[in-house]
C-alpha cells in the first residue's frame, strides 16, 4: 500500500532532494527561524527499510512537492482464545516494571542528539548523559544504570581508561557496556570484546541494528547476565552476544 501526500509548496532543488534522508542535513533550514534537527527524514527511511517497506519523494521548484510511503502487506493474526485458568496470575502490567536507564558517555553533541532521538521510540528507557569520562563515571556510581553506551575519544579519560575504571569498582563492574566508535580496528574491538564489552557498534551507527542491540541488551535473558558477571570474575572473558 502506498500513501502519497504533495503540496504546493516552493519545491526542493534536484542537488537537495538527494540528501533528504541525510542525517542532520536541513538543506540549508538552519539558517531559517524553522527549528530541528535534521533526523526525521532519515530515521523515518530506517524504520520503513527495517519494516521492508519503502520512503521516496520528488520536487520540482516552483512547483511543489510529492512525498511517500510504501506499507508492505501483512496477513491478520489468527486469534487464539485464552485457556480459562483461574490459578494462573494475572501479567504485570506495570509500566514501570520494565524501565531501564541507560548511560551514554559521548563528547560529541550530534552523536548524543542522534541517540536521544533513537531512543525517544523506546518510552521505557530512561536516557541519561555524559560529554566527559570521570562525569561517566561519577553517573555510573550514583544511578548504576542497566546499560552503559561509551564512546572511546573522550576530552579528560579515554574510553579505554573508563571502561577499565568501570570494571574495577565493585558498584559498576556488572554492568552492561557498548562501546560505540568510528574506530573499527579489528585490535581495539578485540581489547574490549575480550575484556567484557557487551557489544562493539561502529560510527555512523545503523539504527536498525543499534536498536535491536539495545532491546537485547537492556533486557537480557538470565543466561546472559551470569556470563556477563563470570566474564568481570575472571572466570570466563569471552562476551557471549545474542
Amino acid at each position: 500500500m502506498r500513501i502519497v501526500i504533495s503540496d504546493m509548496g516552493s519545491g526542493i532543488a534536484s542537488e537537495k532532494l538527494s540528501r533528504l534522508f541525510t542525517p542532520f542535513d536541513r538543506l540549508g533550514a538552519e539558517q531559517s527561524a524553522v527549528e530541528g534537527t535534521g533526523l526525521g527524514l532519515a530515521l523515518s527511511a530506517r524504520i520503513m527499510h527495517a519494516m521492508g517497506g519503502g520512503i521516496g519523494a520528488s520536487s520540482a521548484i516552483g512547483r511543489g512537492s510529492t512525498f511517500w510511503v510504501d506499507l508492505p502487506r501483512a496477513e491478520p493474526p489468527s486469534i487464539t482464545e485464552p485457556e480459562d485458568n483461574e490459578d494462573e496470575p494475572l501479567p504485570d502490567r506495570n509500566p514501570a516494571a520494565g524501565k531501564r536507564t541507560i548511560l551514554y558517555i559521548e563528547d560529541n553533541l550530534s552523536n548524543l542528539n542522534l541517540v536521544q532521538e533513537i531512543l525517544r521510540q523506546q518510552p521505557q528507557v530512561e536516557l541519561l548523559s555524559a560529554m566527559q569520562g570521570r562525569l561517566g563515571l561519577d553517573l555510573a556510581r550514583k544511578h548504576s544504570p542497566d546499560l552503559i553506551l561509551l564512546d572511546i575519544h573522550l576530552p579528560d579519560l579515554n574510553g579505554w581508561e573508563v571502561f577499565s575504571q568501570l570494571r574495577g569498582e565493585e558498584t559498576t563492574r556488572n554492568i552492561l557496556v557498548i562501546v560505540i566508535s568510528a574506530d573499527a580496528t579489528a585490535r581495539q574491538i578485540q581489547q574490549f570484546m575480550t575484556a567484557g564489552a557487551r557489544d562493539y557498534l561502529t560510527k555512523p551507527l545503523d539504527v536498525t541494528k543499534f536498536s535491536r542491540v539495545i532491546e537485547e541488551s537492556a533486557w537480557p535473558s538470565t543466561d546472559s547476565k551470569t556470563l556477563i558477571q563470570k566474564a568481570n570474575g575472571r572466570e570466563n572473558v569471552t562476551a557471549k552476544k545474542i
